[in-house]
């Protein structure tokens, strides 16, 4: 069987509500790999919270962060970098848009660097984890370069509000996305960066057509990877939006999904 490149999300779909790998999953990739398929991770988290999974499946494969905004190989320099970070004007003019609002909190991160608005005991530390720089306060005091992504906490009467208002004056220049309860963050990246421009990059590296590639999510950030992917896959535990746009659906992240999927498929 020829090679096919194997594209998992991270959370909802490899990852079992308990942010673990499941045994059964972790050896069909071991399998799967050692009969020559390629295997990557797509994720919206950044590296620095990403690569012990990555090192736990002893990938060697690119990686897909910030929902495409970063991609990057971890053990090979020379295959490149590929950063697209949001323009600095573009952020300030944002945040003071931002200023009509009720927000809880804004999250300004590049590359591992993260820029807190707001002292948040735990918010503070869900950003510790391998995190680069940290500093808290006011943002344009702290941040000096492009930033990766923008994260936005919202009160949640706001959050359809303000979605609005950044689609209608920065539809060109940035892409935003709600997460949602319980949180209702909204991510801002910078417009045209998905996980699917990141995936058509690495697929092409390794000279894997669209229809050998297969793809598994769970959420809005998903979507274009699902579409781009020859079989795009839905877990069971996807909105029913997701399930609707993917080609076929799967067990969910703590059913075994993707290994169940691909015990049968490859």
């Amino acid at each position: 069987m020829k090679p096919h490149l194997i594209c998992l999300d991270l959370d909802g779909t490899l990852l079992r509500t308990d942010k673990t790998i499941s045994k059964r999953t972790e050896a069909v990739i071991q399998a799967l790999k050692e009969k020559g398929h390629l295997i990557m991770i797509a994720t919206g988290r950044p590296y620095r919270v990403s690569k012990e999974y990555y090192r736990q499946l002893r990938l060697e494969t690119p990686i897909v962060n910030f929902n495409g905004a970063y991609v990057h190989h971890p053990d090979d320099p020379g295959w490149g970098v590929y950063h697209t970070p949001i323009p600095l004007p573009v952020v300030e003019n944002i945040l003071r848009t931002c200023e009509a609002f009720h927000l809880q909190n804004i999250i300004v991160e590049h590359m591992d660097d993260v820029y807190i608005k707001n002292h948040d005991a735990e918010l503070t530390e869900s950003f510790k984890v391998n995190v680069g720089q940290l500093q808290i306060g006011p943002i344009f005091e702290n941040l000096k370069t492009d930033p990766t992504c923008v994260l936005i906490q919202t009160e949640n009467s706001e959050t359809e509000r303000l979605l609005k208002a950044l689609d209608t004056q920065y539809t060109d220049a940035v892409h935003q996305r709600s997460w949602g309860n319980p949180s209702n963050m909204i991510e801002i990246i910078r417009n045209g960066v998905n996980k699917a421009v990141g995936i058509k990059r690495v697929a092409e590296y390794y000279h894997i057509p669209r229809e050998r590639i297969i793809a598994f999510g769970d959420e809005d950030n998903d979507l274009e990877m699902l579409a781009y992917a020859g079989r795009g896959i839905a877990m069971g535990n996807a909105a029913e939006r997701i399930k609707q746009a993917a080609d076929d659906v799967t067990l969910t992240n703590d059913e075994d999904g993707i290994a169940a999927y691909l015990e049968r498929l490859l």
